[in-house]
């Protein structure tokens, strides 16, 4: 689950193992939703963004914030090929 950090003001995310299955899907309506508010995918959902683009990103470095936690997930659900999991149920 996301939430306040009140440390650094920035967004922490709890460990899955620590979240309840409400948490986890919570989590994952919301990654399924959010989407890239610039440059030249602006408006597309982070898990659609193509592979070498969120590559870079870990590279260069996330953003600061949501966006960057955000992208860090969705890095690694790309790396280990789990965009399965954000495919509509039949």
């Amino acid at each position: 689950m996301i939430s306040k950090d009140n440390k650094n003001s920035g967004i922490s995310i709890k460990p899955a193992s620590t979240m309840t299955e409400a948490e986890l899907q919570e989590q994952l309506l919301e990654l399924a939703a959010y989407r890239m508010p610039f440059g030249k995918y602006q408006g597309r959902k982070l898990i659609d963004l193509p592979e070498p683009y969120v590559v870079w990103f870990a590279q260069q470095g996330f953003p600061k914030g949501r966006l960057g936690k955000m992208l860090a997930i969705i890095y690694e659900i790309k790396v280990n090929g789990l965009e399965y999991l954000f495919d509509p149920l039949p």
